[in-house]
């Protein structure tokens, strides 16, 4: 995708160096790269001392400190990663953002509405209660894809071959819509859908056509395929015939069933998003 402006979310132990692949897309596809470095707060420890009405609260200096020393750190690397850039020649700013989980989960939501994408590093997962938090801000509240595993994966950002999987629901359509500057750059995209029923008000009576149609008008070189899931997993499903495709990147809508459903019972949504072996764009 050329001429974009991506939104790169980062934790606080980010280095430099994970912007290597994606400075050098950014120079041969004039990208603006917009990179957060987001520093969550520890949490306040609150001491209370005394009895009833004489009793009384006191935040100890060592939490100041604490705080100090953290966005000191996160300063240091704001800096390190622009002077990055600048060496490297891609065009981008970096920003800093600390403070607590609902601060940073607006902060990557705003920032991402003049975006065209969000990329996010794999160091953020560190933290998995964080990483859900501020992933479902930038699914939920921004109307763009959202890309995890790519940052160590050049291919996946200027992919060769691409791996849709369908299903005739809007989060679908929307991913489509939201890779489509990808999809057409791609040499090859493959269109999956898995156990697909063939009836109108389901995937159609040729389940695919008409959306192979569509990203043929759009100018995409694509390959209908209908896989059986064989009575696994879908997602497991679908990683293999990606892999059995060399896709560079997935698309995909994401949770077609409610979030608390996925989050109870799983989902192909939730097995998509902690796996690392595939670069995956997914959009709500």
């Amino acid at each position: 995708m050329k001429n974009a402006t991506l939104l790169i979310v980062l934790g606080k132990g980010a280095k430099a160096t994970d912007l290597e692949q994606l400075s050098s897309s950014a120079r041969e596809h004039n990208l603006y790269l917009n990179v957060l470095i987001l520093g969550a707060m520890p949490p306040i420890p609150v001491f209370s001392y005394g009895m009833g009405g004489y009793g009384g609260s006191v935040i100890p200096d060592h939490w100041h400190e604490q705080i100090d020393t953290q966005n000191k750190q996160l300063d240091q690397n704001r800096e390190k990663m622009s002077q990055y850039l600048a060496d490297q020649g891609a065009r981008g700013e970096v920003h800093v953002v600390s403070g607590d989980t609902t601060a940073l989960m607006d902060a990557v939501a705003r920032i991402a509405l003049a975006c065209d994408r969000v990329i996010f590093g794999d160091d953020l997962r560190d933290d998995e209660r964080l990483f859900g938090d501020i992933f479902g801000a930038a699914l939920f509240r921004a109307p763009v894809g959202v890309m995890l595993n790519a940052l160590q994966s050049p291919a996946a950002l200027a992919p060769k071959s691409v791996f849709v999987a369908w299903k005739a629901t809007i989060a679908a359509s929307r991913a489509a819509h939201a890779a489509m500057p990808t999809l057409r750059a791609a040499d090859t995209v493959t269109l999956a859908l898995f156990d697909p029923v063939a009836t109108g008000p389901q995937d159609g009576e040729n389940p695919g056509s008409d959306v192979a149609a569509w990203l043929t008008h759009q100018g995409c070189n694509v390959d209908v395929q209908q896989y059986p899931s064989g009575g696994g997993k879908i997602s497991s499903a679908l990683m293999q015939r990606a892999s059995e495709n060399s896709a560079d990147l997935i698309v995909m809508g994401a949770y077609d069933h409610s979030r608390l459903r996925e989050t109870v019972f799983g989902g192909t949504t939730r097995s998509m998003i902690e796996q690392r072996e595939h670069p995956v764009l997914l959009c709500h």
